[in-house]
């Protein structure tokens, strides 16, 4: 029947004002992202083309994580289940990114992108894909090519699920897993290449994954109970991915700690669900230098960013001294491996590895005798005492002890004045500028130096004197009060020559001391007293006394390998002044304020007791600074101390050196 002009128009309305229909928001971004995966196949040959939008859509729903949208592209008869199956692809592996896309990559020097992607068989149709992993701290990037079968239903494409899409040795009822195999940490060991480390009670924190009901509440308890110095904890999110890419069924070690230190620990961590606790003896306590030597602990977000891939939380690495600053080195690196696991988590099969690292041991220069005679010494201090032993000749350090310092090494990285012991540096350029060991010269009981300072000597005011008897019985206030003797250029000239501020590469961190230019003439006369701004390590000034013996200041040298390529340069020290700086030195031992000392056998040396602000707070160190026979050592103590028994009982020991050496020749 005819439709009415009215009728007409009104449907010609209808069709007109219809507007189109917009596609989901999804959709849009992953017709976007598509444009992007298949812009490599334009080169490649397509016998149905028609199969393309299936496989390319199906490769962009899996890559954007949209596993629903292409669990519905395929012929699985639980799609449930192949959206589980795809969505835990990234979380087995622990995946930073996984990037798919269309075609094989072809031979190196050909000039086509990609090879064959889609191949037709009538009804059915064969697609290959490129697959690449980032796995991140697991291991390097994993690329391989993929295949999905795929086959025409009523008109339709379809992709024929099965496991092998997601890996081609993939099979029903199997998973992927990352298996970390870490290799057996090497030991760090003294000059005679005997370990440095002993057995202690070690306790061994971890979880078996598949037992585990809710990880990451597991997790987030267990990060919560470690939580360490503060801010220092284990991270959470990293460490859930390693967990849940983990093989299901066997135990993933997290923490390692120690007995006793962590005994209370250890009992909160008993109490967290899914927490498994095994106590062992391993080889990871410090037999001796504990600072330098160093500890193991747990890879923290903090020590993670000093040691890098491929350490990851969980790992138990380096966390002070050697252990941490050669952690390569002493670990190795762990080999990875992606194997396929059945039902019951046993690997069936290995798909790629990737081989570690061989761990090596590190060799010291550190001297058991000497170490040992240095603990000793010092143990019946009260107060926090540090003590460097060098081989004059090389700087090779044979003993650095700590006591007292909760666990600083305050033996290489001690800050303090050094006091009338800084006469070994200051006492040339004076003598340069006319001084001798027998000009008769005052020690006032006080030197004002500005801004209402003042260097004062702990003794009072001794009458004139020759200027090497005064430097013996350590004077505080006579470099001081001859300041005006000698100018800035000759003075930091001479502080050159013994390394201050240089940069010593010891493998560990160490502080070679500040000496900063002075200002004005009460700074000049604070640097000569060694005061002021003046700041020393018990290391920098046992370089020092080395370098008074053999005439050359050596820069420090802690292990013996990987020998340190970078040694700042030695500097000869003025062959004018040496000679005399060694006289006064065995005269304050002889008869000045270290002949305690040295009736005990050692050969030069200077004492010294200074009082300075810090902080607020008025606090005193104690010095002794000599050389017996072969090595130079320093000695600092936080607060008024016998230098003389302490480094009587130094000297003491059956030998004055490391067996195999012999006193350097002059």
């Amino acid at each position: 029947m005819a439709m009415s002009k009215r009728a007409r128009g009104r449907a010609h309305a209808r069709t007109t004002r219809r507007r189109p229909v917009r596609a989901p928001l999804r959709r849009v971004v992953a017709m976007a992202t598509g444009a992007a995966l298949v812009a490599g196949t334009a080169t490649g040959c397509f016998a149905e083309p028609s199969a393309m939008p299936t496989v390319r859509d199906f490769l962009i729903a899996w890559q954007v994580g949209n596993y629903k949208a292409a669990s519905k592209l395929t012929t699985g008869a639980d799609q449930t289940a192949v959206e589980r199956t795809l969505g835990q692809v990234r979380t087995q592996l622990d995946a930073v990114s996984m990037k798919l896309a269309l075609g094989v990559p072809v031979q190196p020097g050909s000039n086509r992108k990609t090879g064959v992607a889609i191949v037709k068989k009538g009804d059915s149709a064969d697609a290959r894909f490129s697959v690449k992993f980032d796995l991140g701290e697991n291991g390097k990037p994993w690329t391989y090519t993929g295949l999905m079968r795929l086959k025409r239903i009523g008109g339709h494409w379809k992709v024929v699920w099965d496991p092998s899409i997601i890996h081609p040795r993939l099979k029903e009822g199997q998973r992927l897993a990352v298996v970390t195999e870490t290799p057996n940490r090497e030991t760090i060991r003294d000059s005679k290449d005997r370990s440095l480390l002993s057995p202690v009670a070690a306790t061994v924190v971890g979880v078996t994954p598949g037992r585990l009901a809710d990880p990451k509440r597991t997790l987030d308890q267990l990060a919560k109970a470690t939580r360490l110095d503060g801010n220092r904890r284990l991270d959470v999110t990293r460490l859930l991915g390693r967990v849940r890419s983990a093989p299901p069924q066997q135990f993933l070690p997290l923490l390692t700690l120690q007995r006793p230190t962590h005994n209370a620990l250890i009992m909160q961590l008993r109490g967290i669900a899914g927490v498994e606790v095994t106590t062992r003896a391993l080889p990871i306590g410090a037999a001796q230098a504990p600072e330098v030597v160093g500890t193991l602990g747990p890879a923290t977000a903090d020590k993670l960013q000093t040691v890098g891939a491929p350490y990851q939380p969980g790992d138990t690495i380096g966390t002070e001294g050697l252990q941490l600053h050669q952690q390569r080195r002493l670990a190795g690196t762990p080999t990875v491996r992606v194997v396929a696991q059945d039902a019951a988590g046993k690997d069936v099969q290995e798909l790629i590895s990737w081989p570690g690292e061989t761990p090596q041991p590190v060799r010291t220069f550190l001297s058991r005798d000497l170490q040992k005679r240095a603990d000793q010494a010092l143990a019946g201090v009260p107060y926090p005492a540090s003590m460097v032993a060098v081989r004059s000749a090389q700087g090779e350090v044979w003993a650095a002890a700590n006591h007292n310092t909760g666990g600083k090494n305050l033996a290489l990285e001690g800050h303090y004045p050094p006091g009338a012991t800084f006469a070994i540096i200051a006492a040339g350029p004076l003598m340069n500028a006319g001084v001798t060991l027998n000009t008769k010269v005052p020690c006032p009981a006080r030197v004002d130096v500005g801004g209402g300072g003042a260097i004062v000597n702990p003794a009072g005011a001794r009458p004139a004197a020759p200027f090497q008897n005064h430097l013996a019985q350590s004077c505080a206030t006579l470099l001081a009060s001859l300041a005006g003797k000698v100018d800035n250029g000759t003075l930091m000239s001479a502080v050159a020559r013994f390394g201050f501020g240089k940069n010593l590469n010891l493998s560990v961190p160490s502080f070679s001391g500040t000496v900063p230019a002075p200002a004005n003439d009460g700074e000049k006369a604070a640097l000569l007293a060694g005061q002021g701004k003046v700041r020393v390590s018990p290391l920098s000034m046992a370089l020092v006394a080395g370098a008074t013996e053999v005439g050359n200041w050596r820069p420090p040298q802690l292990l013996q390998n990987p020998r340190n390529t970078e040694l700042a340069p030695s500097q000869a020290l003025d062959s004018t002044t040496s000679g005399d700086l060694e006289r006064m030195l065995r005269l304050s031992t002889r008869q000045g304020a270290a002949r305690s000392a040295g009736a005990r056998s050692a050969e030069l040396g200077m004492v010294a007791t200074v009082t300075y602000p810090e902080n607020g707070q008025n606090k005193t160190v104690s010095w002794f600074v000599g050389s017996n026979g072969g090595y130079g050592f320093a000695i600092a103590v936080e607060g008024k101390a016998d230098m003389a028994r302490i480094v009587g009982d130094f000297l003491s020991g059956t030998s004055s050196a490391p067996a195999g050496t012999t006193p350097p020749a002059r």
